[in-house]
């Protein structure tokens, strides 16, 4: 029995940190994170725009090349050390700590906007039964901003609220909040394990419909014929670097976090592996289903899918409402895809909380419930004061486009930089991801990782900092893009410097018993890197 001094701090038995009880379980639950609403309504235009067939080689080549080495990367430090993004870090070294406190306050950003678009989303599950849109003279594109958002004309920040965007907000928090609550297990596995097949059923039935449409076969030839002449433009490579690291959730402390929870003796990169190329496959579904039916409104329009084809909220609040409406049983085509794009942000939503909350609960060493509440509520209540508002689009817009390239991007950047140059610990992450893996790692990976990623993620900043500066963006306010953009960006890493030198509790998991048992057991296992086959 152990003395009281030897367990003072301690984190009890009942405090004993989580995993998923299958790797089954943590895959889905990855794809979960990765597949979310850019995968349908980014993906399918980002290709087209950029070489259409064509662009699936850039494409293949970022998987390989950046996704999945920097996937692999998130696996290594969260299984590793055993904890949420900041207590990953600080175990791999004290001052790295800051890392992933940003990455913290990056998916608070986008937690407190995601919930909206969430929320948009199932309120037009029901708009697509009554065809509300058709009553609307400006068609879909009024009655999304007019009779729907009513957004006002001035670019600012008001606090007039909007019904329709509210009430389904609070319960898409409420939801989120219940499942985040019940833990790993209970919550977050089991909702995946719902929503994930739904999902994938509800797009596959999508997808059918659309592709039997008149016209739809013009849409897949505008998917995919390849324009080669494309591959010549920087660009068009920067656009699938770009894409995947958004699209794998690289970079946002969700893997991390998540690869944390596996079991010690786990296949990572197997299971990279599988998560990489199941959303790949889900990417290249949505493109499908997503030119299918622009081809049927271009045919319907007497257009050709070029006039048609947009991206984002365009393509899901705007031409998909005009689909519906013209479209042989557009309600259920509305319904399955709305009702796709609600499961796609529950799922992302869940791992992007997952990230904050375990952050808190491993620095602060409180309980599960305690600590989601503690962390969740204030967040919901800051989504709910900004966003069902008539203002909530331009925060939204702005706050989405500076959050992703001077959040994500940056902190990406920087943490490769770090981890390869900086503290020299990638040939101890290669023994780390070796140890149990199929598919071993060595040469290769590290030079992925310290070189092609840093050169990728460097040309894609410095380009889209060009860029912003160049002009406003979407032409608001310099005082509002200042704030909300550039602003919000600067404050994240603040922020994350003052969290990373709050003191760690005495109860917090940074000193666990359980801990410092698994780091005796992975340096004992660790074996020398591979001189067969390797990545």
């Amino acid at each position: 029995m152990s003395s009281p001094s030897s367990t003072q701090g301690a984190p009890l038995a009942s405090d004993k940190r989580e995993t998923f009880s299958s790797r089954k379980l943590f895959i889905l639950s990855a794809i979960g994170s990765a597949v979310g609403l850019g995968n349908i309504w980014r993906f399918p235009y980002v290709a087209y725009e950029n070489g259409g067939g064509a662009f699936l080689i850039p494409y293949l080549v970022a998987i390989l090349c950046a996704g999945i080495p920097l996937l692999f990367l998130d696996y290594a430090v969260g299984h590793r050390y055993r904890g949420s993004a900041p207590l990953s870090y600080r175990r791999a070294n004290r001052k790295a700590e800051v890392l992933g406190w940003w990455q913290v306050l990056i998916c608070f950003i986008i937690a407190i906007y995601y919930a909206a678009i969430i929320a948009w989303a199932a309120m037009y599950c029901w708009f697509s039964i009554t065809k509300a849109w058709d009553k609307n003279p400006d068609g879909a594109g009024g009655f999304f901003m007019n009779d729907f958002l009513k957004v006002q004309d001035e670019v600012t920040v008001g606090f007039d609220f909007v019904g329709p965007v509210l009430i389904p907000m609070f319960a898409v928090w409420l939801i989120a909040i219940v499942i985040m609550v019940a833990g790993v297990n209970k919550g977050i596995s089991r909702a995946n394990a719902i929503f994930m097949p739904l999902l994938i059923v509800m797009f596959l039935i999508l997808v059918v419909q659309s592709v039997f449409l008149p016209g739809a076969i013009d849409g897949l030839n505008t998917f995919f014929t390849p324009n080669f002449e494309a591959l010549k433009d920087p660009s068009v490579w920067a656009a699938a670097f770009g894409h995947i690291f958004f699209s794998l959730s690289v970079a946002f402390g969700i893997m991390v976090t998540y690869s944390s929870y596996m079991k010690r003796k786990s296949d990572l990169t197997g299971s990279g592996y599988v998560v990489a190329f199941a959303n790949s496959s889900f990417e290249l579904l949505a493109g499908i289903g997503v030119f299918a039916a622009l081809g049927f409104m271009a045919y319907n329009a007497n257009s050709s899918v070029d006039e048609v084809a947009v991206s984002g909220i365009g393509l899901a609040f705007i031409a998909f409402p005009t689909i519906v409406s013209q479209a042989p049983l557009g309600s259920v085509i509305g319904v399955l895809f709305f009702g796709s794009l609600v499961f796609a942000g529950l799922t992302s939503l869940i791992s992007i909380l997952e990230v904050i909350v375990a952050a808190f609960q491993d620095k602060l060493g409180w309980r599960r419930a305690p600590a989601t509440l503690s962390v969740t509520i204030p967040v919901a209540l800051i989504s709910l004061a900004l966003f069902p508002t008539t203002t909530g689009l331009f925060l939204l817009d702005t706050m989405d486009a500076f959050v992703n390239q001077f959040g994500i991007l940056a902190c990406a950047l920087v943490i490769v930089i770090v981890l390869g140059a900086g503290l020299g610990m990638l040939p101890k992450l290669a023994k780390h991801l070796n140890r149990h893996s199929s598919i071993k790692v060595g040469t290769g990976w590290k030079v992925l990782v310290g070189g092609v990623g840093p050169a990728a993620l460097g040309y894609m900043l410095i380009n889209e900092i060009q860029t912003k500066m160049a002009e406003q963006y979407s032409g608001y306010p310099a005082w509002f893009n200042g704030v909300f953009g550039w602003g919000m960006a600067g404050a994240l890493i603040v922020g994350a410097v003052i969290l990373s030198l709050i003191p760690w509790s005495k109860k917090s998991k940074l000193n666990d018993p359980e801990f410092h048992q698994h780091k005796k057991n992975v340096e004992a296992e660790e074996i020398p890197e591979p001189a067969g086959k390797e990545y």
